[in-house]
């Protein structure tokens, strides 16, 4: 048997890991993942001290959120042909490794310039632990507790998000901005150098394939154009900039050559084969379409919070943290129910989508648990949706196409969640702004308030101050009433595609996701 025909095969006589070590290496796992998507958000609440530590304007800041998700969104699909070429294991580690040392290069960082460069390599680096920690989780993980991988990883998908900016928050109160990308580095390194040791018996040997540069040089192209479109699209205006038009053309003319060079090319650098699978694709559909409502609601909630209802980053993060907490009890449950996955991944997108409905009656007089108890009821449904949705994906792939379809699965969950953050905060905006212009005319039509408030010994200038914030406060109240109400029948959209994929006809074997 040739080297190449053996690639599904581990190396050495090491057996597979068992009991006490076999946690410890979940555990990495999972922190790796973490990490990675830790770091999507963590830095959004730091932009302003890093603008005014390195003397930058705050609108220049913003490079440090858009330089990171542009490394990553090249990345993340391009993980099924690294793992290829260089094996899983091997992949993983020196991702993990390099991270931490850019984490390390970001924290030193002496200017604005060199810690956006900085961050593209660790947004690179950070890309292919994401799919990996999922697919190399599996391999490790036997059969009977397939599942429970499965959980563990997707409990790091949806609770890092939420993490980020309380965590950010408390490090540039606390300490200083240094400290958000510090933080990474001995858990990266550390865990990096001790991985190698404990999977390398998992490590598959690489395929000398061909590299597909012209794939390679598309994805690249129009992932960075769409990247920037989208981080970019608020602050300029869309498509009233001849900047933003540009990048739009240019991704689309790049993403329809790419799509054709990958279809036709016999080594893509990515795999599109693996959407022959109607399971695959109705599964990604349904996490993009869901992922894009909940990252929707993640963004708007804590956005809305510190703008307009007196909340701290840090108190803002406690209160969107409790859809967290209640995830990580319910997330065991579901990873052992042997109930249709499809029935499971209806009944919580469901959920999200009416809990999302609940709160379109959210007024600016609610205290701290009004806002946290229903983000709270909603983290119960998030297990149901994420775990066996993910469990269909990877299941309806053939075991060699694994590392390439989390890649893939990965990729577009990101950007889904880069559409929805784009998406909310123009319309949301937009919205308040038309709100706005409605109230005015309604408000206060008698003066009777203008004139208790003079009376009250206020100067007339400060009345009309007085009486503007409080149509603003209401019109940005109504708009993000108005866009849960949007969310949530998007929701519901969601939940129905589940049902256009087939019923599994395997589980996740033990070994799957090896190349």
């Amino acid at each position: 048997m040739s080297p190449t025909t053996t690639a599904s095969m581990t190396e050495g006589p090491d057996a597979p890991l068992t009991g006490g070590m076999l946690w410890v290496a979940a555990l990495m796992l999972a922190a790796a993942n973490f990490i990675a998507v830790l770091n999507m958000t963590i830095a959004n609440v730091a932009v302003p001290n890093i603008a005014g530590a390195l003397g930058a304007a705050t609108s220049q800041g913003t490079w440090v959120i858009t330089s990171y998700a542009v490394g990553e969104a090249i990345t993340v699909p391009l993980t099924g042909w690294l793992s290829a070429r260089f094996g899983s294991v091997r992949v993983f580690v020196t991702s993990m490794i390099l991270f931490g040392v850019f984490s390390i290069v970001c924290g030193l960082a002496p200017s604005l310039g060199i810690l956006v460069v900085a961050r593209v390599f660790q947004g690179l680096c950070g890309g292919p632990l994401m799919p990996l920690s999922q697919t190399l989780l599996m391999r490790i993980f036997p059969k009977e507790k397939a599942a429970a991988a499965i959980g563990l990883w997707s409990m790091t998908t949806l609770v890092a998000p939420v993490a980020g900016p309380i965590l950010g928050g408390w490090l540039c109160d606390e300490f200083s901005w240094s400290w958000v990308f510090l933080l990474n580095a001995p858990i990266a390194i550390g865990f990096g150098l001790y991985a190698w040791k404990l999977l390398k018996r998992y490590q598959a040997l690489g395929e000398r394939s061909r590299i597909d540069l012209v794939g390679l040089v598309l994805l690249v192209v129009w992932v960075a154009a769409l990247q920037l479109m989208l981080d970019e699209g608020k602050n300029l205006d869309w498509f009233a900039s001849s900047q933003i038009t540009a990048l739009a053309l240019i991704a689309a003319i790049g993403f329809a050559a790419f799509l054709i060079w990958e279809l036709h090319e016999p080594n893509p650098i990515v795999d599109l084969r693996v959407f022959r699978h109607r399971g695959f694709s109705v599964s990604v559909l349904t996490i993009s379409l869901a992922f894009a409502c909940f990252f929707g609601v993640s963004v708007l909630t804590p956005l809305w919070l510190q703008s307009f209802m007196g909340y701290t980053a840090t108190t803002a993060g406690l209160a969107t943290a409790w859809t967290g907490v209640t995830a990580f009890f319910v997330a065991p449950m579901v990873a052992s129910s042997k109930k249709d996955p499809r029935l499971l991944v209806f009944i919580g997108v469901v959920w999200l989508g009416l809990v999302t409905l609940w709160r379109t009656v959210a007024n600016t007089d609610m205290g701290f648990w009004d806002v946290a108890v229903p983000l709270m009821v909603m983290g119960f449904a998030l297990p149901f949706f994420f775990i066996p949705s993910t469990g269909i994906a990877l299941a309806s792939v053939e075991e060699r196409e694994m590392d390439s379809a989390a890649g893939l699965m990965n990729f577009l969950r990101t950007l889904a969640g880069a559409f929805a953050t784009s998406a909310v905060t123009t319309v949301w905006s937009d919205q308040a702004t038309r709100n706005h212009a409605e109230l005015v005319g309604l408000a206060d039509r008698d003066h009777s308030l203008h004139q208790q408030l003079t009376a009250s010994g206020a100067p007339p200038e400060a009345a009309r101050e007085v009486l503007d914030y409080l149509v603003t406060s209401q019109s940005v109240m109504l708009s993000t009433n108005q866009i849960m109400t949007v969310i949530g029948v998007l929701f519901l959209l969601a939940a129905a595609v589940i049902w256009l994929a087939p019923k599994p006809g395997r589980v996740i074997e033990p070994g799957a996701g090896g190349h």
